[in-house]
């Protein structure tokens, strides 16, 4: 299967503490990987490497080496490398502006002008993040007026505007309701077909749900990374069984 994140001996430190130890992990295009673990074990840490947001962070020092389709993260620009590799965060941060103008923010930084090419960005985004026959008749509305689900499917769409090659997850529905959530892992399963994507998640079920591949993370190493059937159904790794049955975490 091709991979699009190779990643090799990864270490990384905040100041004199180490947060992530020796991580070697492939992601592989067109699949949805799951992040597992405790709180504090690594999970966004390593999601935060993928596109250096961890470059905007006082005292990381990160070792080892990350390819991104066999290119060395840190040879790319960080900007480019953010358009390839979006993100979606754990609360819903749309701008204050109309919902048609948080999708085209993206696009018009980086240039565009045409108004119909906008459009048809704009319009394809929101179908794609399964927002458009909710927000057609609305689009110059403010988008601080839609519903926390709502906010974060539009921030999916503003994402899916530059035509990102992965996107990343982090815990994209620990703030909505059973119903906005269920929505979310709906579209993610929709979107794999064009994106590769990783999300982490605190929630077993949803890994479980909507993943295809899972890796385990505790202490800042990965314990066990596995198709996400086989991780949950017969874990190779004695403190992988005794997290997803509930003994510690």
């Amino acid at each position: 299967m091709e991979t699009t994140f190779k990643i090799s001996n990864l270490d990384l430190y905040y100041g004199e503490k180490q947060a992530l130890k020796a991580i070697n992990l492939d992601i592989y295009r067109n699949q949805v990987t799951a992040f597992i673990g405790p709180s504090g074990c690594g999970k966004s840490t390593l999601l935060r490497c993928l596109n250096r947001m961890n470059d905007l962070t006082e005292n990381c020092r990160i070792e080892g080496q990350i390819l991104y389709n066999d290119a060395n993260i840190n040879d790319i620009n960080p900007i480019l490398l953010r358009t390839q590799v979006g993100m979606v965060f754990q609360n819903p941060n749309p701008f204050p502006m109309s919902i048609f103008e948080n999708v085209a923010y993206g696009p018009r930084c980086h240039g565009l002008k045409d108004k119909k090419k906008l459009e048809e960005i704009v319009i394809t985004s929101l179908k794609k993040a399964g927002l458009y026959e909710e927000v057609k008749d609305r689009l110059k509305e403010n988008a601080l007026g839609l519903s926390g689900g709502q906010q974060q499917r539009l921030c999916i769409a503003r994402t899916i505007a530059m035509e990102p090659d992965i996107i990343l997850m982090d815990e994209p529905t620990s703030a909505l309701d059973p119903i906005a959530t269920l929505k979310i892992e709906q579209l993610i399963a929709e979107l794999k077909k064009d994106y590769t994507i990783i999300i982490v998640t605190h929630n077993m079920q949803q890994a479980s749900r909507i993943s295809d591949y899972t890796v385990f993370f505790l202490m800042g190493e990965v314990i066990e990374f596995n198709r996400t059937i086989s991780l949950f159904k017969n874990p190779k790794k004695k403190k992988t069984e005794d997290y997803i049955t509930g003994r510690f975490g």
